[in-house]
């Protein structure tokens, strides 16, 4: 029974996520959200109380998977290898499980601004983005490090990007293939 309240409150999550992002997340009901996932208000109301107790979960979640990333990331030796596989994981951390998040935060801004848990998931962004900084590199080496990861990142926001890019083309591997051209060197 717990398993199926996880992976209802996970598909409250996600459905709440792309309504936010589509019509805003002052704009979104409570109600919206259940009637997309076809399901009463009170039901919705067993998981979630509150808009910001749905934003809250999940923000809650992907803090706890960047930690964990930057925890693994730290204790890899600082190897070319070792740097492109964190780039693998930062990316597929971010594709498909994170991507609504994403967009969600580019398009409701002041909801993630002034949310209690926003000041924690930018200090989670921060350590991430440094990740692969080695201490004692040039200046030049490690912003080199930072744009890679950044690099990752945009790759996940297709907002930004818009109509300017061929929609078969899969931003996520354009990103990752730079950020390996900024790790190597090559």
């Amino acid at each position: 029974m717990a398993g199926r309240r996880t992976d209802t409150r996970e598909r409250i999550q996600q459905v709440a996520l792309e309504l936010f992002a589509e019509r805003g997340y002052d704009k979104t009901s409570l109600q919206e959200v259940a009637e997309r996932l076809q399901i009463t208000r009170p039901a919705l109301y067993y998981h979630f109380r509150t808009k910001e107790e749905i934003l809250a979960g999940v923000i809650e979640r992907l803090v706890e998977s960047i930690e964990e990333l930057v925890a693994w990331g730290r204790q890899q030796p600082a190897t070319t290898e070792a740097r492109l596989e964190i780039l693998r994981r930062i990316s597929g951390l971010l594709s498909d499980q994170w991507r609504p998040l994403f967009r969600f935060a580019q398009v409701n801004q002041g909801a993630m601004e002034h949310h209690p848990k926003g000041e924690r998931l930018r200090g989670c962004v921060i350590s991430l983005v440094s990740l692969l900084c080695v201490p004692g590199e040039s200046a030049e080496k490690q912003f080199e490090s930072r744009l890679a990861v950044l690099a990752v990142i945009l790759g996940n926001l297709p907002l930004l990007f818009g109509s300017e890019t061929d929609p078969e083309t899969d931003l996520n591997e354009v990103a990752l293939h730079v950020a390996t051209k900024l790790v190597t060197g090559a």
